[in-house]
């Protein structure tokens, strides 16, 4: 759970400070199980790797910011431009881990990789996605974030509750 504030504190400091979000448009959730879209303002997702597949993953996703870092589509950039991937200790198991952030969450993309990657680059390594794909030592974690308190900037006024209590 330390990670995870610890994560959360990283991904504040790449924000900029606001008092308020302005509204995002109302997304449904992704029927298909494997999605990476996000609802909210911001996401997580919290990805466990096989010790031994460690260099696989590292390459997919390092070849996936090269074909990000050339391409002109306004929806991936603005993805790409809120997108972080920090690298963690190992879990109890051995696992490396990997926490992307998405800050801002770009609405109705997926951010899954091995989608991206196919999408992206014409001439793809073979094995590649297959060797990205058994990398996991189980599926990641999504998370959907709203802000709380930005510690940052003085906080909001409390509502008050109707009937003025």
């Amino acid at each position: 759970m330390n990670l995870l504030f610890a994560l959360l504190f990283v991904a504040q400091a790449v924000a900029t400070p606001q008092n308020s979000t302005p509204a995002k448009p109302t997304v449904q959730p992704s029927p298909d199980p494997a999605s990476a879209h996000f609802t909210s303002d911001a996401g997580l997702l919290l990805v466990a790797i096989k010790p031994a597949a460690v260099a696989d993953y590292e390459l997919a996703i390092r070849t996936l910011q090269e074909a990000l870092s050339k391409d002109t589509d306004p929806v991936r950039v603005s993805a790409a431009k809120g997108w972080r991937v920090f690298k963690s200790e190992a879990d109890a198991k051995g696992n490396q881990l990997y926490v992307h952030v998405m800050m801002p969450a770009v609405t109705g993309f997926d951010y899954r990789p091995s989608l991206l990657l196919d999408e992206l680059i014409k001439e793809l390594a073979p094995d590649l996605l297959s060797r990205y794909q058994e990398a996991f030592a189980f599926p990641p974690t999504k998370l959907n974030l709203i802000e709380f308190a930005n510690m940052s900037v003085a906080p909001l006024p409390v509502p008050k509750k109707p009937g003025g209590v």
